[in-house]
């Protein structure tokens, strides 16, 4: 929690005076509702998502009033207002909209449950390094404390799981507590930033100065080092020296090279020097998975040739990944072969938490691999990886992704081709959470940053839908496409109105295998089929004529092979909101499958895929998983 020292009035009126020239209404007397607005429109907000109460209504009167005094056409709205079904869906908007622009997205939310309705997306934010910025209303600093109607303690419950909180109690700072938000929330390593506002600091009326922030001078001067950061002829030489001396290099790319603006010099360092790459399911995107050179997933549900490729390789190059527990769930077993490991990462507290390594530097991707580019080129480093380059390939081509492609029912794989034959990794796709999600990240392509968005940390159903809707708000003429789950559609199926409210073009496509299909999955292998609390097969839902029911123009379902195509095509090029429904194989899985605690050597392929051989498991373990570990 933030607080700076009270400045007096007269104080403020000088320093009001001072800066009338940087704003326009820099001196104006307003209300602290207004000063919000007016902070918001500055930092180039123009699309906020939340729902109303008491504790936040003179700030929703400040957008309506802010809207009428700034626009030049009838219908026009400078700052759009999106109202979701409930305030867990605006924080996931705002955070679609974050993932998909790299703009800092921005929701507001009464007090209470309104507040706590959005602790979920918060940590989501967190989790994933997605900035954004929740104004939570509050009851009056005189009744806090008091269990106030709608009283909830948001600084202790939201501490927690946000990068920063701030309460506002001295209404003088207020437009400095804004700005400095969004400092917080873009600066460094991205996340989200609450700023719990009393409603009567909304309602106090005082003179707007129109600049300045908060003094948080250590975190700014740490900021300022990291932005600055560049990487010294020295390091890049070391860097070199490693490289030179590996025959099998590897780059390991996460969200961190997308956060970092780090793709496009990842793209260049790989197709200079002909090194694969392999991405995480934050990173997908990050490197063109179109392109030979990217072996694209790795991980508990990667492609089982990125895996092996993880195996074989001599040299892993991290750029903006953690190696978390669903790519190196046992870090010794990570990547055995690996002679040095080295690590690019905006966060000092990710270089050696998993992983030992031999060479790192902190600071952004970008940056960071395009000095190492461009260090390369001057000094004309030279060597070969054809061979192992040709050997990645080889492995494409020997574990091909695959899947049951006889009988009667839908396999969930084929939609996802069927899909990816007409977005050809042009789409922007969000997800729920489950077997979908992996599926479409094993078979969907992605050709640039900032097209998939998914909840990979916090593993969050109920995601795909709001993000969806929150990106489209961001890219209006993109082709915006939610891959669902039955099970996480339902998790926030209100917010399928509020695609229609807003005539959003936005494609749900719905993968229906009645029940919780990744729970299923696992206890099928781990529980001896015991299916409890999984099976939705007795659930009742028309997801058809809830989305007829939502003012879906379009709204099909498919339980055919034949009708899949010619339903997908009618489906992505509707120009409107589209709603398909697709009843997939409920005994498919996702595979390949690497079962928790154990190494990349002991990952199963399925069925379908042909995997090598799967060695004994060893170090005292058996081939049965305790489930104490599962999830």
């Amino acid at each position: 929690m933030q607080e700076a020292a009270l400045p007096s009035e007269a104080k403020c009126l000088a320093d009001a005076k001072e800066v009338q020239s940087t704003h326009p209404r820099a001196g104006e007397q307003m209300s602290g509702a207004e000063m919000v607005i007016e902070v918001l429109a500055q930092e180039g907000v123009d699309t906020v998502f939340g729902y109303s109460g008491g504790a936040i209504l003179p700030t929703y009167d400040a957008v309506f009033r802010f809207n009428e005094r700034n626009r030049t056409q009838p219908e026009e709205e400078p700052m759009r207002l999106v109202v979701p079904a409930n305030e867990q869906g605006a924080g996931f908007m705002a955070a679609g909209y974050a993932r998909s622009s790299g703009k800092v997205g921005v929701f507001l939310v009464t007090s209470g449950p309104g507040a706590t309705n959005t602790v979920t997306p918060i940590r989501d934010c967190m989790a994933d390094s997605i900035p954004v910025v929740a104004i939570t209303g509050q009851v009056p600093r005189s009744a806090m404390g008091t269990d106030a109607f709608q009283e909830a303690p948001i600084v202790n419950i939201m501490g927690a799981c946000a990068k920063h909180v701030f309460l506002v109690t001295r209404p003088e700072q207020l437009e400095e507590t804004i700005r400095t938000a969004f400092e917080v929330a873009r600066s460094g390593r991205p996340g989200p930033v609450v700023v719990d506002l009393p409603k009567d600091v909304q309602n106090w009326v005082g003179h707007f100065k129109g600049e300045g922030v908060l003094d948080i001078r250590g975190y700014r001067q740490r900021m300022e080092a990291l932005a600055t950061q560049r990487l010294s002829e020295q390091k890049a030489k070391d860097f070199f020296a490693l490289l030179e001396q590996s025959r099998r290099p590897l780059l390991y790319v996460g969200g961190g090279a997308i956060h970092g603006d780090g793709a496009e010099a990842v793209m260049a360092f790989a197709k200079e020097h002909g090194i694969p790459a392999v991405t995480t399911v934050m990173g997908l995107g990050a490197v063109d998975s179109t392109d030979d050179l990217c072996l694209h997933m790795l991980g508990m549900h990667g492609t089982a040739y990125a895996n092996y490729a993880v195996e074989d390789c001599d040299f892993i190059v991290a750029v903006g990944a953690r190696f978390d527990d669903r790519v190196a769930a046992r870090a010794e077993l990570f990547a055995p072969l690996a002679e040095h490991v080295a690590h690019i990462d905006i966060d000092a507290a990710e270089i050696g938490k998993v992983k030992r390594v031999d060479w790192s530097h902190i600071g952004e991707a970008g940056h960071a691999m395009q000095s190492l580019l461009e260090y390369g080129r001057a000094f004309g480093f030279k060597k070969d990886y054809s061979r192992w380059a040709a050997h990645c390939q080889e492995l494409r081509k020997r574990h091909p992704m695959d899947y049951k492609q006889d009988g009667d029912l839908i396999q969930p794989q084929a939609v996802m081709a069927s899909l990816n034959a007409i977005t050809r990794g042009e789409a922007i796709v969000s997800t729920g959470v489950g077997q979908h999600q992996m599926w479409a990240a094993q078979y969907l392509d992605f050709k640039y940053p900032r097209l998939w968005m998914t909840s990979g940390s916090m593993g969050t159903m109920g995601f795909g839908l709001p993000a969806a809707i929150g990106a489209q708000f961001a890219n209006p003429n993109a082709i915006v496409i939610d891959v669902d789950g039955d099970g996480s559609l339902r998790m926030n199926l209100g917010e399928m109105e509020t695609v229609t409210t807003y005539g959003l073009p936005v494609k749900i496509l719905l993968l229906n295998n009645n029940g919780d299909g990744m729970v299923r999955q696992w206890q099928r292998l781990y529980f001896n089929d015991r299916f409890s609390g999984s099976d939705k097969s007795l659930h009742k839902k028309d997801f058809v004529k809830a989305a007829e029911a939502d003012g879906f123009e379009f709204a099909r379902r498919v339980d055919s092979r034949e009708a899949l195509d010619e339903a997908m095509a009618a489906f992505v090029g509707f120009d409107g909101p589209a709603f398909l429904e697709v009843m997939i194989d409920p005994d498919a899985g996702v595979y390949p499958m690497v079962g928790p605690g154990m190494g990349y050597k002991q990952m199963v392929t399925g069925d379908h895929i042909p995997g090598r051989e799967i060695p004994e498991i060893g170090s005292g373990r058996t081939d049965k998983i305790d489930q104490s570990e599962m999830f």
